[in-house]
């Protein structure tokens, strides 16, 4: 781990995981962006942070996404909970398209109101590709025995 002077053990821990944790404001614009995320999607923090959540956002579902978000900053409720770990398509800096895992923590201000929400990201498109490969064989062998 990277000692940072000064900063917390925790704001180490995240700023130094592998996974990708990063927050975003009741707007969707980045404000924390760690080494994880500059690893798998290849912006620099100094890049992402300021910008919209869209540079991770295939095209094709930032209409869905952004509906969800603003409803959950506005109603303060997300139909996944804490513990629920999500995949979906992300995009990278050089255009490929990765598949990810992921959970989010809703943040709230000291009123209750959500001011924002994080998320711890991993890249799972190896497995996700194991997982199209064995389905494939699967298909394969059922069939052989069907034949």
């Amino acid at each position: 781990m990277t000692e940072i002077p000064g900063c917390s053990e925790y704001a180490q821990i995240i700023l130094n995981a592998p996974d990708a944790i990063l927050f975003s404001d009741p707007k969707g614009i980045i404000r924390l962006w760690n080494s994880g995320a500059e690893h798998i999607f290849g912006y620099s923090a100094s890049e992402a942070i300021g910008q919209s959540l869209d540079i991770i956002i295939p095209e094709r579902l930032r209409q869905r996404h952004w509906e969800g978000y603003f409803r959950v900053m506005e109603t303060g409720e997300s139909h996944y909970g804490k513990y629920d770990l999500l995949s979906v398509p992300a995009l990278c800096k050089d255009n490929s398209q990765i598949s990810c895992a992921f959970s989010i923590i809703m943040l709230r201000d000291e009123g209750g109101a959500p001011c924002g929400i994080a998320s711890i990201m991993r890249d799972g498109s190896k497995t996700r590709e194991r997982e199209q490969q064995l389905k494939g064989r699967i298909a394969e062998l059922e069939a052989q025995l069907e034949g």
